[in-house]
């Protein structure tokens, strides 16, 4: 008799595809970074650039107050506002720590411990290390994320340590549902319990999240995504930030099953396998 595994193997199976659905809905929502969304920088204890660095977005710092670096060619640029210090920055450092919290609550699709971002194409899920994590440049220097045309596609990364890029390597998204849909894709998130850093010419594609701070070296971009530090700083070097508003029509619309969906499946399941065996037979 193998029912009994059989049911087992259901209730395995569909776990992981409630825990997908649930991530579906948490990721669709406008309201994952909240009033962070629209901040391309966001430090806690200080912002400071060095160069003619852009920020597509707003600029931001609470609980610090010293933001440097900026005001105009040859000083950094900031195309939307600047908050210092003020209600507007403290309440989108706590909807980032939201943020960040609701996104370390989503089950793991892989752990990748000890393994190397280059060469690596993944497609949707939550991707874990348990220390640090790497972007080398051996070869290609790239980390490709294929959204395999699925308008519901995500990614997040948690390191429960530091983050870091080696110079000119690259992180790339493929294979989006359409153009429209790739020019406003920000579920892309990479969460460091530490720090996070970008080497020097790093063209990085995502949203970084670190406990405590974020340096960007020379020239390292960040494209469709954000540098957010909720106990840190946030240090620049040359570089362009720019963020867009997450397009939420056409990604994460899914829901969770109802419980009775799951009950049908589980009594449908090894039915359907041993019609398969007989049909074997």
């Amino acid at each position: 008799m193998m029912r009994g595994p059989l049911v087992l193997l259901a209730i395995v199976v569909l776990v992981g595809l409630q825990a997908q659905a649930a991530a579906d809905v948490i990721l669709g929502s406008e309201h994952i970074l909240g009033t962070a969304q629209t901040y391309g920088v966001l430090g806690a204890s200080t912002v400071t650039n060095t160069g003619t660095s852009v920020i597509n977005g707003d600029l931001g710092l609470y609980p610090g107050t010293a933001i440097s670096g900026f005001g105009g060619s040859p000083l950094g640029t900031v195309t939307g506002a600047t908050n210092l210090a003020n209600a507007a920055a403290g309440q989108a450092e706590a909807d980032a720590l939201t943020g960040y919290n609701t996104l370390w609550s989503l089950a793991s699709t892989a752990n990748l411990t000890g393994q190397d971002l280059e060469g690596m194409t993944l497609l949707k899920g939550v991707y874990d290390f348990n220390s640090s994590a790497l972007l080398s440049f051996n070869t290609t220097g790239i980390l490709t994320l294929d959204a395999n045309f699925d308008p519901t596609a995500y990614f997040v990364f948690r390191m429960k340590s530091t983050l870091t890029t080696m110079s000119d390597t690259q992180v790339v998204v493929i294979n989006p549902p359409s153009e429209e849909w790739a020019s406003t894709f920000c579920q892309k998130y990479f969460l460091e319990g530490s720090s996070a850093t970008l080497g020097t010419g790093t063209q990085f594609e995502g949203t970084l999240i670190a406990e405590d701070s974020i340096t960007l070296n020379t020239g390292a971009d960040i494209v469709r995504g954000r540098a957010l530090a909720l106990t840190g700083a946030v240090t620049m070097d040359t570089n362009t930030i720019t963020t867009v508003p997450c397009d939420t029509t056409s990604t994460g619309t899914g829901s969770i099953p109802e419980p009775g969906t799951f009950a049908l499946l589980l009594t449908a399941l090894p039915m359907g396998l041993a019609w398969r065996r007989r049909r074997r037979a």
